[in-house]
This record gives structure tokens, sequence and C-alpha cells, in this order.
């Protein structure tokens, strides 16, 4: 700037000497014209005019240094005060950036504070929700509590209820509220020209379930009982019915790896489960009839079973479960032998009742599968059968010989499991005990050797449940056993279903010396082929919740007993006999929550 304001200064200097000069030579003529002014006054020299000019610039361009120093100490003052203003802008952006980083730290702490915060609402939140459940629970478990706890053990009653349950039957069988499928009466028998009611709460139960958790493992022990033993007929054919009668007695140890050991009285593995292969988790016809179903595989004797769980979809298991033989049926058998004896004095069976000598315990294999739809199951059961035979020459000795079946099933649910249908059998040699009628084992040869007989059980269901408080549900099942009879020495048939067995009085009411008499039908001897059973009923729940349940149930049933043909003579010209009945149940019941 002061470069640009001394080269303007000189250059007014230049121009002013330029004009002087100029001046200075130019024509003088004009002075002639002014002589007159001239001598009135003189005029200054050229000189005095320069040196007069040269103080007024001297003086101009001393006030224009005056003035340009002046400027330049503005100037200097003014690039100071820049200077001093841009430090001061520096430092104020510098601030600024250091309160801007300080304020997005302190937006950042904002956050975090604010989600710590929202954490520990969270938390606090949960802690309450805990407290209050905790708090609840407790004065559940106080004031109602599902299970009773002792010494780290849980113990729950669930499965108990009282029961109040009758039986109207169109044909006698003398039974009670429990039905033996082979009494169902022949047509034209004394019992099938009378009906029967019963009344009774026998069937009322106790259960009592103890269980105790370990970090790999669940202990679990459980009894059930009831009142429908009865000493005198007390046996090991299918149910241990001994007084009080026990139901179920095991215990369970259930590893976290799948792995599941049991033992003592309960379901035999061949009957049907609904988690894997589980103690306790079995499914049974929903009749009131204690004999539950024609046609339902199953029995309830010791048992020791292991099984395996393997990732939720797939189980497998065996157990050795209490043998029985049903004692030999059919005609003509030879009685030179021996396959068990009658309870003994001193000992803890019952002397009515008939105990095979077994050769080893019942074998159960089975696996279960559950894909995704419905639970399904495959089984083999092994069985072996003995007695000694003494022949008319020659030296005792014992004759043994295998039975078995395979069987399987499955049930499943439908239309939003509002509907479960089921399908479950048994075939085999020697399995008439599995089946529900309990029709026949084995029959003998003419010489006394055993022959298993070929059985077939199978029972199908369908259950409703349209609402909570309703369950309907339908079922159909039979049993069935096929003849095998062969011929001895002198030509008469020996075994089971023989074609000879005298029909003649099978459709005619008894009649002896001219007038009838109360007896069963004489000349009706030939064994029983099937039986068969339609059931349909419901079951109502009054009440089901913290207090326990209130249900009422009626079921009505339909069964046809048939026997094999035989020789009906004129009387019965086809040789063959059944008798069909018709039985209503009601029951009602209080079970403990």
């Amino acid at each position: 700037m002061n470069l640009k304001f001394n080269t303007a200064v000189a250059a007014m200097l230049a121009m002013s000497l330029a004009g002087s000069f100029a001046y200075a030579g130019a024509p003088q003529e004009s002075a002639h014209k002014k002589s007159d002014t001239t001598k009135k006054a003189a005029k200054p020299s050229v000189e005095d005019q320069i040196q007069a000019l040269r103080e007024e610039m001297e003086q101009q361009i001393n006030s224009l240094k005056n003035d340009l120093a002046e400027k330049n100490a503005e100037l200097q003052k003014a690039q100071q005060a820049a200077a001093q203003a841009q430090e001061a802008a520096a430092k104020a952006e510098a601030a600024a950036s250091a309160q801007q980083q300080a304020v997005t730290e302190n937006q950042k702490a904002v956050t975090a504070l604010q989600s710590n915060v929202d954490d520990m609402k969270q938390a606090n939140a949960a802690v309450v929700a805990s407290v209050t459940d905790d708090t609840t629970r407790i004065k559940k478990e106080i004031e109602a509590p599902a299970t009773l706890h002792y010494r780290g053990i849980t113990l729950s009653p669930a499965g108990s209820f009282i029961a109040a349950e009758t039986v109207w039957r169109q044909g006698a069988t003398g039974g009670g509220l429990n039905t033996a499928f082979t009494g169902i009466p022949i047509a034209n028998s004394d019992y099938a020209q009378q009906s029967e009611f019963y009344g009774t709460g026998r069937q009322s139960r106790l259960a009592l379930k103890a269980e105790g958790k370990l970090s790999n493992m669940i202990l679990s022990g459980y009894y059930e009982m009831d009142w429908l033993g009865t000493g005198i007929t007390s046996n090991n054919n299918q149910s241990n019915s001994y007084v009080l009668r026990q139901r179920q007695l095991w215990a369970d140890a259930k590893l976290a790896n799948g792995w599941d050991f049991s033992g003592g009285q309960g379901w035999s593995l061949a009957a049907e489960t609904t988690q894997g292969l589980t103690r306790g988790t079995e499914i049974l016809p929903a009749t009131i009839d204690p004999q539950y179903e024609a046609g339902f595989v199953w029995t309830r004797q010791y048992s020791f079973r292991v099984s395996k769980n393997v990732g939720q979809k797939f189980f497998m298991g065996a157990s050795a479960e209490n043998a029985e033989t049903l004692n030999p049926a059919g005609a003509n058998l030879p009685s030179n032998l021996l396959i068990g004896s009658a309870g003994v004095g001193g000992g803890l069976f019952n002397p009515t009742a008939n105990y095979s000598f077994n050769m080893t315990p019942d074998f159960v294999a089975k696996i279960a599968m559950e894909p995704g739809w419905g639970h399904w199951e495959l089984f083999g059961i092994g069985r072996s059968f003995r007695d000694r035979i003494y022949p008319a020459t020659g030296s005792p000795y014992n004759d043994s010989v295998w039975g078995g079946g395979v069987g399987g099933g499955f049930r499943g649910p439908l239309a939003n499991r509002k509907v479960s249908v089921g399908l479950k059998g048994l075939w085999g040699e020697g399995v008439g005990r599995y089946g529900s009628s309990t029709i026949a084992d084995i029959t003998l040869r003419p010489d006394g050797t055993i022959s298993p007989l070929h059985g077939f059980s199978a029972l199908s269901t369908v259950e409703v449940n349209p609402t909570d408080r309703l369950n309907i549900y339908l079922n159909y099942g039979g049993d069935y056993i096929g003849r095998d009879w062969t011929l001895n020495s002198t030509g008469t048939q020996v075994g089971y279903g023989t074609y000879s067995a005298d029909m003649t009085g099978c459709n005619v009411e008894v009649k002896t010396g001219g007038s009838f008499s109360p007896s069963n039908p004489a000349h009706c001897t030939a064994n029983t082929k099937d039986v068969q059973e339609f059931t349909a009923g419901y079951w109502y729940n009054f009440y089901n919740g913290p207090k326990g349940r209130l249900r009422y149930g009626l079921q009505y049933s339909w069964f046809e007993r048939d026997l094999w043909s035989g020789n009906g003579g004129t009387t019965n010209p086809g040789g063959g006999a059944n008798g069909t009945d018709n039985m209503f149940w009601t029951s009602f019941r209080y079970y403990l929550p």
C-alpha cells in the first residue's frame, strides 16, 4: 500500500514540473499586452514560482507523508487488530471445536447414560416382575401347593380320585363293574335272560408320586392303588390284583443323556405311550369299564425297563416282564403233565388260582418315533412256555417252546387338536394274555407238548374334544384266537376250536328231566373264537381348576362273543353260537388337583 501511495505522489510531482516547464517555454506575446499591469506590479520570477511551487509541493508531500505515516500506523493497527482478530478467531474456532467435541462426547455420554437407564429400568422391571411372580408362586405354594416338599423331593397326589360308578348289563355276567369279556353270556343261556345293575366306589384311586432332581438325573417313584382286587381271585394273569390292589408301584431314574432305567409293577412296555417310552405317559382307552376295551394290548405286572431318548424324535427300549401262561385251553387235552400249580400253603400266592412255572420272563423290545405328526410305535414280544410231561412209558421230560408276536400303532391329532385318531394291534403266537379279553395262550398236543395259539388283537379309536370341558370317544376293537387241533391215536380231535365240540345245546335253554333248570347251556363246549366291542361315551368336566376336577361320564358298549363252530346236530345245524350284550356305565368323579 505504501508503494502505491508513493508512486502516486511522484506522478503528481512530475506532472506539476512538466506543467511548469511548459509554461516557461510558451511564447511571450502576452507580455506586451499586459505591460501595463506588469509595470504597475512587479511579477514574480520563474524561480520564485518554481520555488513557491516546490514549497507548496513539499508541503503537500509532507502532508501526504504525514497522512501516509498515519495511514501506515492505522494500517499496522488494523493489521495488528486483524492478526489479533485472526488469532482470536482461531482460538474461538479451537474453542468451538473443543466445545463441539465436548458436546458430542456429552451426547454420547447422555446416550450411554440413557441406555443404561433404560437397561436399569428393564432390569428393575424384570426384577419387580420376578419378585412379583416369585411372591405369587410362593403364596400359591403356601396357600394351595401343587406338590408337597419333603427333604428336597416333591410329593404329588395327582391322579387320585373318588368315584361313584354304576353298570347295567342286558345280559348278566356276575362280574361287577369290571367286565369279563370271555364271560359274555351265550344266547339262550340263563344269564342272557337276566339283566344286572351294580353301583360301587371301588374304582376310587389313590396315587402318590415322589420326585427328586439332581444335576444329571431325575429320580422318581410312583404308587397307585384302588379297591378292585378280590383276594380269592387274585392272580398274575394280566393285572396283579392282590388287595389292597397295587395298580402301579415303580421307581425310575432318568438321566440327562437320555437313558432311562425303571423297575417295579406298571404298564407293560407293549402298552401305548404318549411321550417316548416314559413310564407314566401311557394312554389308555377313555372307558369307565376297568377292563378297558376288547383289542386293547396291555398287561400291568412287574417289569424292569431300559430305554434311550435319541434327539426327542426317536426312542428305543427293552424290558423283562413277569411271565404267566394262561391255562391250556381246548378239548380232550391230556392231563399227564405239569405246567403250574395253585398257590401253596406258606406261600404268598392265591391257593385258588393257577401259577405257571415260568422258564424266563417275557421280553419286550420297542421303538417309538415322533416325527412331527403323531406318535408311532413298533414292538415285539418274546415268550417262553414250558411243561413237564409224564409219558405212559419212559422217564418224565420237560418240553419248552417259544412264542411271541409283533405289534405297532399310531396316534395323532387332527382339526387343530380337536380330534385324535389312533390304531394299534398285536399279531403272534401265544400272545392271548396281552389282549384285553385274555382268551387263551396255548393248547396241548395229544402227547402233552405245548402249541402256542395264533392270536390277533386290534383297537381303533377316535376322540373328539370340541371344548376344554367335553371329551367324546368312540372305540372299536377285538381279540381273536385261531383254531389249533390234531388227532390223537384213537382219532379224537385234540386241541383248540375242534370241529367235534358238542354244540347241540347252544341255542336252547337248559332242560333237565322234562323241566328247565338254572344252569349254563349243556352241550355247548366250543372254545371262544373272538370278542368284539364297540364303545361310545363321553366325559364332561363340571369344574377343572386349582381346586381339582369334578367330572361326569357315560359309556355305552356293545359286545359280541363268538364261539368256534362244532358239531351242532339237529338242534344247531350250523354248529355255531354267539352271545351279544348291551351295557351302560355312569361315573361321577372328583380328582385331586
